[in-house]
Order: structure tokens, then C-alpha cells, then sequence
């Protein structure tokens, strides 16, 4: 069964630079740094079969595996005693020496128990043999430099071991995974504090592994806990919201929406379901919880404050926004066709609270407003209009709207002091003296001294810059009468 979320669509014009960074990261050190590792592995299996060890430790392995199952109670390593029994049958020197080489456990079972396996001579000769392999292939290894190791944990490999992978099947399983989730979640959080949180989760991962697997010597690898707390951060940013997941059974395959969060304890439980029933098949399975609790617990705990969800993340795509207006403008202008003011008013406002950069729907929203002069309405409009012309570099568009008010708006409700004074300054500006003079004569109408006072200085001064004095010393009058 496989249940991922398909709620979100990338956009390519905003790319995942994190995510591809880290697959790039991932494919970069499985092809440059573990590429020689089979090198490394076949030196090793010739050393070993020219040395005879595999003649030595066979026998040991089946009575290691024997154990394990009778003893230990580890059914699930039956399937496994009866291919290396087959192995030693058809006289496969080449891949018995390799699973001899490559279990960890059982080296370190052969050296506890050498003394009770082997007479002295064959001890001597095993030990000699088998560490100077160790030490010059085996421990060279990629998996064993940079894996976890939980009998041997160190703070390093918390992290490296997220970059390894066990083979071309597992590192491209890892990285489809890491961009279908990594584009969301790094969209949610911001590219920084995605990637510490991707870290994070992989290493907390790597601790719950090492807690349900203390001691061992089996190297875990692979970018899978971190994916996994991926999964986790993605429902917990959805939290009750219901979201698209795709999910594949058998040969069948749909889509279905449910609350995020819901999914939650459905992965979680088929992780520690096979964990206890699926048997040895190599997958990290208490990885997957750990991964998947810490993804959903750092947003839970640290939503509020450094993992917090950015506002623009809800926020439709620029595609889907642009379809969203077209269709609410067309709705809008339809409303007006019909002559039904009042609802074309409601709907322009709508799409202005949804989309407020847009200066079309302020255009329509003033001219609606300038149907009936009388009202309030109007002046605010005009206001915002004269503001918004001004604040967008248009000043001739500003004293327009500012003129148009003052023939049908003025005597109703007049604009205050201020407004007349912002026209005046941007008369002034363009050159457009008779608009100053206008706007002056409002503001002196106004009664607001300070503000009259300094347009009547800066009027003097520009006259006096033009040299037209009678102008000038008009002003200058008015300044000194004030």
C-alpha cells in the first residue's frame, strides 16, 4: 500500500533550489564517493577467498544462523540460512564470500567466539587473515566511513548516513519521494529553515533507529528518515485541512481528500506494524516512525515560532490567482452591464480585498462611487484614487481626479486641507501653475493657516524663479498679510 500527498503542483518559476540541492547532493555522493565501493567490495572477496577464510567461516555462518533462529528466535532469518545453504551447494564462492564479508554481525560473533569455533592454529590464521581485510577493505567501505552505525554512534554520521544510499533502486525510490514532498515543504517553510528541519529529522530518526536497534553493527544509509519527516511536516502544516492524496494498491491506483493529519497515524502505523510482523527485508522501519513523529512534532512544537508556516504558502498560484480574477472581473463587469450598481459594487470590492495591488478594480470602484456625488462614499474614493495615483508616479492622473471632484463632489462633502495641499505640491512639480493656484485658493478656503502659509511662500518663490512679478509680489502680500 501507498498512500503520498499530491495536493500541490511545482512552480517552475519559483524552483526548489534546497530540494534539487539536496538530490543532487545525494546522486553527487553515490556516484563519486560510493561508486568505489564495489572496487573496494571484490578486492576484499578475493583477498578473502585467497586466503581460504570462506572454508574457515562457513560452517560458523550456518551455526551462527541456526542459533539466531532456535535461540534467539529470529524466524524471519530462516529464508536467509536457506539461500546461503544453496549458495555453499552450487559452489557460489564469489557471493557466499560477500554475505560472509558483509554481515557485521556475525564478525563480531566470530570474535567473541573464536576461542570455541576453532583450534589455536586455525584461530591464529582467521584472525590474522580476516582483520587485515577488515582494516584495509571492509572498513573503507562507504557504509562503515559514514553510515550509523548504532553500536558506534557518533554525532557526524547523524547526518552523513541521510546522503548514502544501498544501491541504484533505493537512491532513486529516495530522491522521487524527496521532490514530490521537498518542493511543498520547503515552499512552507523558506529554504533555510527547511533544510536544518530536513537535517534535524533525519537525525532524530537515526536516534530512534539506534534506540530499537542498541548494539548492532549493521550500518543503516539512506536519505529514508528524513523523507519520512518530510511526510510528517507536510500533514502537520495542513494540520485538519482536507488535502488530495494519491494512493496505489496492487495493480489499482486513485485519489481521494481526507484532513491531513488523519494520515498520520495510518503511516505511522503500518511502519511499526511491519517493523514487528514484515520480517528481515532490510527496510529501516523504526527510521520511518522516528522520521515521521519528528517531521509532525517540529512543526507542532516550533509552529508558532521558528518553524512557522509563511503567510504566502496558502496564497493561490500566480496561474491560478490570474484565473480566480478573470473569472470575478468578468462576474463584476456583467453585474455592470445589467445596470445593478449595488452588486457590482460588492463584487468589485470583494475582488479588491482578494487581489489589492490591482488598480483597475479601484478605477471601477470611484467611477461607481461618482454615480452619486452626494454620498461619503465618493470622497473616500477620491481620496484613495489621489493617493494611489500618487504613490504609482502619477501625478497628472491625481489632479484630474482631484478637478473632477471639486465639480461634483466639493460642495457636498469638501476635501480637507491636506488632500489640496498634496495637489498643489504636485501642481508645482509638473509645471501646472494654474492647478497650483486652484489647489491654494481651496486650501486658504480650508482655514488652515501653517498649511497656507508655506504653499503661499513656495508660490512667491516659483513666480520669482519664472520672473513674472505681479504674480510674485502678490503673493509675496498675501504672505505678509498672513
Amino acid at each position: 500500500m501507498l498512500i503520498i500527498p499530491a495536493e500541490n503542483a511545482i512552480n517552475w518559476k519559483r524552483p526548489p533550489w534546497v530540494t534539487l540541492g539536496l538530490m543532487l547532493a545525494c546522486m553527487l555522493v553515490f556516484l563519486f564517493y560510493q561508486g568505489g565501493d564495489s572496487r573496494k567490495l571484490e578486492q576484499a572477496v578475493s583477498e578473502y577467498l585467497d586466503s581460504g577464510l570462506h572454508q574457515l567461516e562457513a560452517p560458523a555462518y550456518e551455526d551462527y544462523l541456526q542459533r539466531e533462529i532456535h535461540f534467539e528466535g529470529e524466524e524471519d532469518r530462516v529464508f536467509e540460512l536457506q539461500q546461503f545453504q544453496k549458495l555453499r551447494e552450487e559452489g557460489e564462492d564469489f557471493w557466499l564470500s560477500a554475505s560472509l564479508l558483509m554481515d557485521s554481525e556475525f564478525y563480531q560473533y566470530l570474535l567473541s567466539n573464536r576461542d570455541l569455533i576453532w583450534t589455536p592454529a586455525e584461530r591464529t590464521r582467521w584472525l590474522e587473515k580476516r582483520r587485515f581485510i577488515e582494516e584495509t577493505y571492509i572498513q573503507r567501505l562507504s557504509a562503515q566511513q559514514l553510515g550509523l552505525i548504532p553500536a558506534k554512534l557518533s554525532l557526524y554520521t547523524l547526518i552523513t548516513y541521510q546522503f548514502l544510499h544501498g544501491g541504484w533502486g533505493h537512491i532513486i525510490g529516495n530522491l522521487l519521494f524527496l521532490f514530490l514532498l521537498g518542493f511543498t515543504v520547503e515552499k512552507a517553510l523558506g529554504p533555510g529553515r527547511y533544510l536544518l528541519a530536513y537535517l534535524a529529522c533525519g537525525a532524530l530518526s537515526g536516534l530512534v533507529f539506534t534506540a530499537f536497534s542498541m548494539g548492532s553493527f549493521i550500518p543503516l544509509v539512506g536519505a529514508s528518515g528524513s523523507i519520512s519527516g518530510l511526510m510528517g511536516m507536510y500533514v502537520a502544516i495542513y494540520g485538519l485541512q482536507k488535502i488530495r492524496f494519491f494512493y496505489f494498491l496492487g495493480v489499482y491506483f486513485n485519489y481521494f481528500r481526507a484532513p491531513a493529519i488523519a494520515i498520520l497515524p495510518v503511516w505511522l502505523g503500518k511502519e511499526i506494524y511491519d517493523y514487528w510482523f514484515a520480517g528481515a527485508t532490510g527496510i529501516a522501519y523504526m527510521a520511518h516512525a522516528g522520521g515521521l513523529l519528528a517531521g509532525a512534532g517540529l512543526v507542532w512544537l516550533l509552529g508558532k515560532s521558528w518553524l512557522q508556516v509563511r503567510e504566502e504558502f496558502f496564497e493561490p498560484e500566480e496561474d491560478e490567482q490570474d484565473e480566480r480574477f478573470t473569472t470575478g472581473y468578468a462576474q463584476a463587469m456583467a453585474s455592470l452591464g445589467r445596470m445593478d450598481f449595488d452588486l457590482a459594487r460588492r463584487q468589485f470590492e470583494a475582488l479588491r480585498e482578494a487581489y489589492p495591488d490591482r488598480p483597475i478594480l479601484l478605477g471601477h470602484l470611484y467611477h461607481l462611487a461618482k454615480l452619486r456625488p452626494d454620498l461619503p462614499e465618493y470622497q473616500s474614493r477620491t481620496r484613495e484614487l489621489m493617493n494611489d495615483s500618487l504613490s504609482r508616479r502619477q501625478p497628472e492622473h491625481m489632479i484630474a481626479v482631484w478637478q473632477e471632484y471639486l465639480s461634483k463632489g466639493e460642495s457636498h462633502n469638501p476635501l480637507a486641507a491636506e488632500d489640496h495641499n498634496r495637489v498643489l505640491f504636485a501642481s508645482l512639480k509638473q509645471h501646472d501653475l494654474k492647478a497650483a493656484e486652484k489647489a491654494f485658493e481651496r486650501l486658504r478656503g480650508a482655514d488652515d493657516p501653517l498649511l497656507t502659509t508655506e504653499a503661499c511662500r513656495l508660490l512667491a518663490e516659483e513666480f520669482e524663479k519664472l520672473q513674472m512679478a505681479p504674480k510674485a509680489r502678490h503673493y509675496r502680500q498675501l504672505l505678509e498679510a498672513s
